[in-house]
């Protein structure tokens, strides 16, 4: 007589190797922190500022992302009242020690959210390149050319945006996989 299995049951060593050892694991990096960084526009300096704008705290990346996608539709940011002329240019998921889960560039009113690196050697190439923005964006700065620096900030950030935690990457490329509701 041979057994056969039922489609509805799975063993229990497979239940708590794919379910429930990973959500340990996560555990204490929860909650997960989203954010909004942006710009100020003071009207005592010649400079605008960079600003970080807490969203909320959730308990899981889906959630953290709907959160994140909600508050820039909306154009809500809480706090903002308090800082004249912000403007929103990233959206930004940490966990408890600060580790990246996701970011992305805040575009017209939508979040385009970063892929994350693929490998260590891809976030070294990354990190190199943005120093080096950020090198040139010192220099332009040196040289009085305001705009060019704050552009040549911005593709940096945009690169450091691919910079997620190592422990998040397969989360952050399977969320950007799914396909995204209207």
């Amino acid at each position: 007589m041979t057994l056969t299995r039922q489609g509805g049951f799975r063993p229990i060593g497979q239940i708590l190797a794919h379910d429930i050892l990973p959500a340990l694991q996560g555990a204490p990096r929860l909650p997960l922190r989203v954010s909004s960084i942006g710009t100020t526009d003071p009207d005592d300096a010649d400079a605008p500022r960079e600003r970080c704008l807490a969203l909320g705290e959730v308990t899981c990346p889906d959630e953290a992302m709907r959160l994140a996608e909600l508050a820039v539709c909306r154009a809500d940011h809480p706090g903002a009242v308090a800082l004249p002329g912000f403007q929103p240019r990233l959206a930004v998921i940490e966990d408890r020690s600060h580790g990246l889960v996701l970011a992305g560039a805040i575009r017209a009113g939508v979040i385009l959210w970063q892929p994350p690196v693929a490998s260590d050697a891809e976030a070294r190439r990354i990190v190199t390149e943005a120093s080096r923005l950020r090198g040139q964006a010192f220099a332009a700065d040196g040289r009085g050319d305001r705009k060019t620096a704050s552009a040549l900030r911005v593709r940096a950030s945009l690169l450091e945006a691919r910079l997620v935690d190592p422990f998040w990457r397969a989360t952050a490329a399977a969320l950007l996989s799914l396909p995204q509701a209207a």
